[in-house]
């Protein structure tokens, strides 16, 4: 319906609970597809990284090439912030 009335992007977030959502549609439409993930998916990977249960650098860097993966054209996220500072890492992604 978005695309019908003129959308410009479709969205879709929460972005790691729809990775599928996002191939099926980026396969579909010919406009870009923005992704975002939301804070509460940002935000366990930094707890978990805070507890020292997993490397949070590397969480994060996955979980933002598995949402590029599944198709989406642009990504917004709070990770943003954390890798800002580190060069290379979001053309990395892409």
């Amino acid at each position: 319906m978005d695309i019908d009335e003129g959308a410009d992007i479709v969205m879709i977030k929460p972005a790691m609970n729809y990775l599928d959502v996002i191939c099926e549609v980026k396969k579909r439409v010919h406009i870009p597809v923005a992704a975002y993930q939301v804070s509460g998916e940002y935000s366990m990977i930094m707890a978990c990284g805070n507890e020292g249960w997993i490397d949070k650098e590397s969480a994060l860097l996955e979980s933002l090439i598995a949402i590029k993966r599944a198709g989406a054209d642009i990504i917004f996220s709070y990770a943003l912030y954390y890798f800002r500072s580190k060069q290379g890492i979001l053309e990395y992604i892409g």
